[in-house]
């Protein structure tokens, strides 16, 4: 039985506009300005990386946002769901809440840190409306990264300063994979290079050989000969040569060649980065199965989403975003199921015959 009831209302909807006469307030909502990270960009460009983004982003920002307090009940604290505030079904109301929550996973996945401009105030002085930001637009000259001690000091958007009292910023609980990951993805980037080429070429790889009777050829003649049979062949399969020029062809397995085993390897390590199962990413694992869909949604939130979801909901928790003792979560249960919460299913491993075991 609780021992107290305390009666929570919400702010009235009397908002008003956060003034901003000149620096980086000025540049919000001018997305001719907004621009994506070089180095996003490039990761993004890895098919194990990108799935593992859209994954963690739509798993949470499918969620909604629930208001709650907390009571004691002599024995634990309870919670209890009050009326939330009009943000949490649309905290930016000119964009869906799913994309300003992706965004932010997003960024949290990537820079390990989010950031929401207050747009505007309720009349009791707490925000009313956010705006996301890219971080790739966002510099903080109190702290370099790529581990962010706490909420700057100073921030700057687009180089011009930005008032840190009309920031929300969030922290991710681990550190952005465009820092801690720049040696695996520069590999899978190379990798995946390495492929292209190889599949651009039309031809079969080889080289053109002289005859023994043949009259020798000097470099440039040779490097012209080279060019007009490879830019035959791209108009032509049927290929013709004259006595005295032989083509060899290189004896080599295409797999080797399109470097399958060392980006199977790549993608593994990219889905340990991830802190996604390599199985939930699509990558093959011999001898490892699983056994419903719901066991893949636990799996995707207990060690991905997770982590990120609470970093979004306890910070939309503290008192510049909320009144003393109110707080936000987001609704996991509707999501996972109470089968997969209350039942965890691990996955099965099977060991090869003749394995140790």
């Amino acid at each position: 039985m609780a021992l107290f009831n305390r009666k929570v209302t919400t702010a009235a909807f009397n908002s008003e506009p956060i003034r901003a006469a000149a620096g980086g307030a000025s540049q919000i909502g001018e997305f001719y300005t907004y621009s994506v990270g070089s180095v996003e960009e490039l990761a993004l460009s890895i098919p194990t990386i990108n799935r593992a983004r859209d994954l963690l982003a739509s798993s949470i920002a499918c969620l909604d946002l629930q208001s709650y307090t907390l009571q004691w009940t002599g024995e634990r604290y309870e919670e209890i769901y009050v009326p939330g505030e009009s943000w949490m079904t649309r905290p930016d109301p000119t964009v869906t809440r799913n994309f300003i929550i992706s965004q932010t996973v997003s960024d949290l996945f990537m820079y390990g840190r989010a950031m929401w401009a207050v747009t505007s105030r309720y009349a009791n002085g707490f925000p009313a409306t956010f705006q996301w930001l890219p971080q790739s637009n966002i510099s903080t000259p109190g702290q370099n990264g790529p581990q962010w001690f706490g909420n700057p000091s100073e921030i700057q958007f687009n180089g011009m300063p930005l008032n840190p009292e009309n920031v929300v910023t969030f922290l991710s609980p681990t550190q952005g994979i465009i820092f801690m990951g720049r040696r695996v993805i520069n590999t899978a980037l190379r990798l995946d290079q390495a492929a292209e080429r190889f599949a651009s070429n039309e031809i079969a790889a080889g080289y053109l050989q002289q005859t023994k009777d043949s009259e020798p050829m000097t470099a440039e003649e040779l490097g012209e000969l080279a060019q007009g049979w490879s830019a035959a062949r791209r108009t032509n399969s049927i290929g013709a040569l004259n006595g005295f020029v032989n083509w060899v062809s290189f004896d080599q397995d295409p797999s080797k060649l399109q470097i399958t085993e060392g980006r199977q390897h790549s993608a593994l390590e990219l889905s340990r980065l991830s802190n996604i199962p390599a199985w939930i990413l699509g990558i093959g694992i011999p001898g490892m199965t699983y056994q419903n869909a719901q066991d893949s949604r636990r799996q995707l939130y207990e060690f991905g989403s997770r982590p990120l979801a609470h970093a979004i909901d306890e910070r939309l928790s503290m008192n510049d975003v909320l009144p003393n003792g109110r707080h936000v979560k987001f609704d996991v249960e509707s999501y996972l199921g109470e089968l997969a919460i209350d039942i965890p299913v691990e996955p099965i491993v099977q060991t090869p015959q003749g394995a140790n075991q």
